[in-house]
Parts: structure tokens; C-alpha cells; sequence
């Protein structure tokens, strides 16, 4: 393909179902948040296995309860008392019943519990209830949560801290999931100095490798930071095999612009790369490129913070996702609102913008506020507490117009 052929943002995505998922590996339970399951867990038997009291109160058999009031009670004869994490021993007959903690076992006889609050002693083993209750009435049946069978972990799921609960509740105490992939950061540039040093005239600090090892992190990913590359070929070129040997996925920031300062596509040629994307028709981040060498992708993103920030955002992520064996790996922002932008945003047509804004409640209302900035600045991304997107074929936002503004 030739360099520089702009693609759309949606096509991009679609190269990714042919992204090589890492390997697989098996963990302790405890360490398994925020990891991806690699297989579905199904339920290996009812929950509750048991009929489990809701409350704390009286079980009973709730036909007896029926014309139960303040000025009608119904005398019930107490026979026992259900201790926690134990069977009754007993059975019980009309008229009965036996107190129960919140999660204790019903005994045999009893299809409902009367809360506490509704019954009045009269003396001792006998109680009064004030109340109706129906069947089943503040009871988890067997097999009420999930039935036997039933898939409670779809694969590719990142796991929440839910998730190892119901694990846990089925007694597993390892869980298959696939490795964290290894994702190489190299930093090009010669007006790039380390974070510790005092930048001369011209220079600026190495913030784009921190950002990026941040947002792998973020995904789940483990950042491999493979050093910083002058503006030379050879060692581009060298820094790209090791990254390549060590690494499931390679982000090189900055020399992805088109002009004789392309490093990162001419050290990739060389490389016998498959570039698959040298131009994206999204702003900022125009001179995007995205290749394989040896089933490894490799991602060429813009030196601009901003620039670079967005395009991992939007493109990145979902393909770490991928690669991460999370489904669905798209789409790229997880969480979103609707608002009402606070004035005109102009935009070019053919190609996706995305704009920085802050939020502002007015009433019922949200109204998103532009941070219109360069793709140097870094700190409106910062500032700002979400992204609004101007489609493909917009030519821009009028004041007042409802838009998706998708969360930082």
C-alpha cells in the first residue's frame, strides 16, 4: 500500500479480527480482578442449594398466617430455633414455627418467614403474627439465584469484583485467564529528554511514554518501556526487533508524520512490515500508522500528548482488548452521557474530531463546554472530563445541539 492513505476510524477497527490473541494461564482466585476469563463459567449446581431465610424471623408455613392482623392475631407455637450453618433437625406442623437468622435453612414444613416486626410474644414458645405473608415470602428458594447449568462468566469478560464472588460461591478457587499482554514503548525524537531532566532550549520531557504505559496499565496490560530513539533509522530499526522478540503489541511515539522525518514507516519498510494503516481520517491523530511484523502489531502514534492520547484512546484500546481476548473489545469509550454543547464547534467534513470539554449541570440538563486546543496541549486533556465527537460527515456542532460526550 502506498503511505498515507487516510481510513476511516471504523475501518481501522475492523482489522483487528485478525489480531493473535496472547496464551492462557492459570491464577489464584485472589489475584484474578480486573483479569480476562479465558473460558465460561457455568453453574455446577443450584444456589442456593437450600431454601435460605431473607430476614430474621419466624419460619412457619404461610396458609397459616392467612386473616393475620393487628386486631386478629394468629397464635403460633414455637419449636425450635435454626442455627446458622447447620440442618434443622426438626419438622413442622400446622401452627408451628421455629426462628431462623438471615440465611439460615428453612426447616421441613415451612414455605415463609414472618419478619420479627410483625410477630408479639405472648409467652414463652408461643408468638402472636400480625401480619399475612405469601408463600415464599422473604425466602430464597433453590436454585433462585442460578440453576444448575446456567452461564454465570461469559469468556473474554474482565473480571469484577463480583465476578470472583460468584466463583467463589462455586468453589473455584483458580480460574483459567489469558495472559497480560506485553506491550513495548518506545519514545523517538531528539528534542526528547528523560522526565528527570531540566530541558535545554527546544526540548521536552518524555511525557507520551508515561501516558502510554498509564493507558496499557489502565487495560490490563504490562508496559515494557524499551527506552527513548533519536531521530536515526539504525536504531529504530534495533530498538524494533527487541521489541518485536520481547513484546505481544509495540507503541512508538512520535515519527509517524508524513515527510522526509518518517522514521517510524521507513524503519518498518525495511523491516519488511505489513502496513496495514499509514493515515487515519481522525483529528487529532491524522498521521497514525499501524503495522505487523511477525503477527506483532505495531502502532507508529503522533509525538503530540494530545494527538497521541486520543488515538489510544479510539484505536489503541479496543486493539489491546483484542489481543487481551476481552470481548467485546469495542466500543472504544465504555461509559457515556448526553448533553447539550455550550457553542458552535466547527469541523471539517471527512473525518472524525474529537473535541475536550468540560460539564456543566444547568437545571435537568448537562451542557458540555469545548476546550478547543492544540495537539501539543496536553493539559485541557487533563482539564477536561470528557470527549465529544464530531461524526465523519458533520461540518461541526451548533450551540444548543444534544451530543454524546464520551467520559474520561
Amino acid at each position: 500500500m502506498e503511505f498515507f492513505e487516510v481510513k476511516r476510524v471504523s475501518d481501522v477497527w475492523k482489522l483487528y479480527e485478525d489480531l493473535k490473541t496472547v496464551g492462557q494461564e492459570e491464577i489464584p482466585l485472589e489475584e484474578a480482578y480486573g483479569r480476562v476469563l479465558a473460558y465460561p463459567v457455568v453453574a455446577p449446581l443450584d444456589f442456593p442449594p437450600f431454601p435460605r431465610s431473607t430476614m430474621d424471623g419466624y419460619a412457619l408455613k404461610a396458609e397459616d398466617t392467612f386473616g393475620a392482623s393487628l386486631s386478629s392475631p394468629i397464635p403460633f407455637k414455637v419449636v425450635g430455633e435454626v442455627e446458622m450453618g447447620k440442618a434443622p433437625t426438626f419438622v413442622l406442623g400446622e401452627g408451628e414455627a421455629a426462628y431462623v437468622p438471615t440465611g439460615g435453612m428453612l426447616p421441613e414444613g415451612a414455605n415463609g418467614v414472618i419478619m420479627v416486626e410483625h410477630v408479639r410474644g405472648i409467652s414463652q414458645g408461643e408468638i402472636e403474627v400480625l401480619r399475612p405473608i405469601a408463600p415464599w415470602e422473604n425466602v430464597m428458594r433453590p436454585g433462585e439465584d442460578f440453576k444448575k447449568g446456567e452461564l454465570l462468566l461469559e469468556k473474554g469478560r474482565r473480571l469484577k469484583p463480583q465476578d470472583l464472588g460468584i466463583c467463589a460461591t462455586i468453589g473455584l478457587k483458580y480460574l483459567t485467564v489469558f495472559k497480560k499482554p506485553r506491550v513495548g514503548i518506545i519514545s523517538t525524537g531528539d528534542e526528547i529528554v528523560p522526565v528527570e531532566a531540566e530541558p535545554a532550549l527546544g526540548q521536552i520531557r518524555n511525557s507520551n511514554a508515561y501516558m502510554l504505559m498509564g493507558f496499557v496499565k489502565q487495560e490490563g496490560g504490562a508496559p515494557l518501556f524499551l527506552g527513548h530513539v533519536r531521530d536515526r533509522k539504525e536504531e529504530l530499526i534495533d530498538s524494533l526487533k527487541k521489541a518485536v522478540e520481547l513484546c505481544d503489541m509495540v507503541l512508538v511515539s512520535g515519527g509517524s508524520s508524513v515527510g522526509t522525518r518518517d522514521l517510524v514507516a521507513k524503519a518498518l519498510e525495511e523491516l519488511g512490515a505489513e502496513v496495514l494503516v499509514h493515515g487515519v481520517a481522525i483529528s487529532p491523530g491524522k498521521p497514525t500508522l499501524f503495522a505487523k511484523v511477525d503477527q506483532v502489531p505495531i502502532w507508529g502514534l503522533p509525538g503530540h500528548p494530545a494527538s497521541c492520547a486520543i488515538v489510544t484512546m479510539v484505536l489503541v484500546l479496543p486493539s489491546l482488548r483484542k489481543i487481551g481476548g476481552e470481548e467485546p473489545y469495542l466500543p472504544p469509550f465504555r461509559s457515556y452521557i448526553k448533553a447539550r454543547v455550550k457553542r458552535n464547534v466547527p469541523s471539517a467534513s471527512g473525518r472524525e474530531d474529537y473535541i475536550r470539554v468540560v460539564l456543566e449541570k444547568r437545571g435537568e440538563e448537562v451542557w458540555a463546554e469545548p476546550i478547543f486546543s492544540k495537539s501539543g496541549a496536553l493539559w485541557p486533556l487533563v482539564r477536561g472530563q470528557g470527549l465529544l465527537k464530531v461524526e465523519l460527515e458533520r461540518e461541526g456542532l451548533v450551540e444548543g445541539e444534544e451530543v454524546t460526550v464520551y467520559l474520561l
